[in-house]
């Protein structure tokens, strides 16, 4: 779906389920097993889909911690990672996000409680929202054993808590190469607040961030001059 057309393309119905999530959502318990915090400051990355990618760049600059979010594509190869290819649904990606984090200041654990809290609702199976196909599917792709334990096991720990109405449908891989989106897609919910598909879809997620995890949160989004 052209989400520039989003707005006059979709009935109202239709949009505003894409902030239930947010509007409903309830805090989630930490993760049982975690990495954890760093002795010293520095720098680690996790790559997350969920959704459109404007909407999870937007709420991971708002978290404490990060210090650079980038939209892109995961899950396929490099002759596909293109956002006309990968809009096809056929190309194996992901809309996702490289969060660069420092692991004294926030933990990796604590990055997917608010994945799972706010960012997307990770029951949905190859959609989010008004946004349908295999490119907008949940996923955690992880770049190593520490992290592939921290999302297994937290899975386990929510879908034996009865943490959401549905089952999780979240796919855990391991991250074969990430390729960054075009200049455009970047920060794009920073550059465009106004724009209908982000006032109904995503400010609401953040605003959830807000009111769910304060301890989490930031006002000023990273990486922005």
């Amino acid at each position: 779906m052209n989400r520039l057309l989003t707005a006059v393309a979709v009935p109202a119905l239709v949009l505003a389920l894409g902030c239930s999530r947010a509007s409903t959502a309830t805090p989630l318990p930490d993760p049982a097993v975690d990495i954890p915090l760093a002795a010293a400051s520095g720098s680690r990355t996790a790559v997350l889909a969920g959704g459109c990618f404007w909407g999870m760049e937007g709420v991971f600059e708002h978290v404490r911690g990060v210090t650079r979010v980038e939209s892109g594509y995961a899950g396929g190869s490099a002759n596909t990672a293109t956002y006309g290819q990968v809009s096809s649904g056929r190309t194996g990606h992901a809309e996702s996000v490289r969060i660069a984090y420092d692991p004294a200041r926030i933990t990796y654990g604590q990055l997917l409680k608010v994945f799972f809290s706010v960012a997307h609702d990770p029951t949905e199976r190859n959609r989010q929202g008004p946004d349908t196909g295999t490119q907008y599917r949940s996923a955690i792709f992880y770049t190593d054993a520490a992290q592939k334990r921290v999302a297994d096991d937290y899975i386990a720990q929510l879908q034996k808590g009865d943490a959401f109405p549905r089952p999780i449908a979240t796919q855990v891989a391991r991250l074969p190469a990430f390729y960054p989106a075009e200049a455009h897609h970047q920060h794009y919910l920073v550059e465009h607040p106004e724009q209908p598909y982000i006032v109904i879809n995503d400010l609401p997620k953040i605003a959830a961030l807000k009111r769910l995890l304060p301890s989490l949160y930031v006002d000023r989004p990273a990486g922005i001059p």
